[in-house]
């Protein structure tokens, strides 16, 4: 059985409810950056190559191509896969969720609004992860994280507001809302990261290749080297390898402070989509953009110390490590 706390020095610390043993500890700053880089990029990416191709196809595009290459390195790597039912149950769930709902949702945010204000809103994650996260995992904020938080959050409600309510915006909503859950489950899902993405990336991308076929009929893509190069760089470093480490990151890490990480991809896919889409910021946007940089200085900079577990606090972990060693 899988032990909720490590003792060591005289202090009790979160253990992972992935079964590893290994403490609760926070994000790597380097991976995150590059990470976060990475999918605001994404966002630019996706506008460019919704030229040339209808969007769910898109979708289901980046995600098979993501699959196939992750799946093609966890052969390579000889990773075994998972043997037990629960444990695929899970992934099957990541890939409707995870994928298929999020791209789907996020994909048609981007239509209804600007490159930047559809990047800022589908990356709401801290702020819906932050009461499921304490409840689920007994993971309780910290001040700073708190503070963090609300500060990116009002950042991101100055860049959207101009904009306006409509479909584009609870869209990107609705994709925001999924990557919540399958960051939830992603933490709890024991199987090597590479497999977890591969097969997750693989089941959510035939869903969505089987809604575009019935929706938009055979896909009708113009293959020019432009879009050839934008769907390479969306599947394999802003999907396939971006995935990977996330899923790293979610057993091992604070949910609360790795996912306010995400409030940096907005300010990327905004600064991007100025150059390369010419898409300009009012003044509220800029000032935005400052909050948010505000917000992820005081979350990397500050110290923080891991607040001890009391007995009652870790049962929680501990169960649903528990209950999967059962499984």
């Amino acid at each position: 059985m899988t032990s909720g706390r490590q003792r060591g020095s005289g202090k009790s610390v979160p253990l992972s409810p992935d079964g590893s043993g290994s403490a609760v500890r926070n994000p790597s700053p380097w991976r995150m950056l590059w990470v976060t880089l990475a999918w605001g990029s994404c966002f630019v990416a996706i506008s460019i190559g919704l030229q040339d191709v209808s969007l769910l196809w898109l979708a289901a595009m980046r995600a098979l191509i993501a699959g196939v290459a992750l799946l093609l390195a966890t052969g390579i790597r000889r990773i075994p896969l998972p043997r037990d039912r629960n444990t695929w149950i899970l992934i099957a769930c990541l890939g409707l969720v995870n994928v298929a709902l999020a791209y789907a949702a996020m994909f048609g945010g981007i239509i209804g609004l600007s490159t930047g204000v559809a990047s800022v809103l589908a990356n709401a994650q801290p702020i819906l992860i932050l009461l499921p996260a304490w409840w689920l995992y007994r993971e309780r904020p910290s001040r700073t994280t708190v503070v963090a938080m609300v500060l990116g959050l009002a950042g991101l409600l100055l860049i959207v507001i101009p904009s306006g309510l409509g479909s584009g915006v609870w869209l990107s909503l609705t994709s925001a809302a999924a990557l919540t859950v399958g960051t939830l489950i992603g933490r709890i899902v024991r199987a090597d990261p590479f497999v977890v993405a591969a097969a997750q990336l693989l089941i959510g991308g035939a869903v969505l290749a089987f809604v575009a076929v019935v929706i938009e009929g055979p896909p009708a893509i113009d293959w020019n080297l432009r879009f050839v190069l934008v769907l390479l760089f969306m599947s394999l470093v802003g999907t396939a390898a971006t995935t990977v480490v996330w899923f790293t990151e979610a057993r091992h890490a604070r949910l609360d402070v790795l996912t306010t990480w995400t409030l940096l991809v907005p300010v990327f896919g905004i600064a991007l989509s100025l150059v390369f889409l010419n898409e300009r910021q009012g003044l509220w946007g800029w000032v935005g953009t400052a909050v948010v940089l505000v917000s992820m200085l005081l979350l990397v900079i500050t110290p923080r110390r891991q607040r001890p577990l009391s007995t009652h606090e870790g049962t929680q972990s501990a169960r649903i490590a528990e209950d999967q060693d059962h499984q």
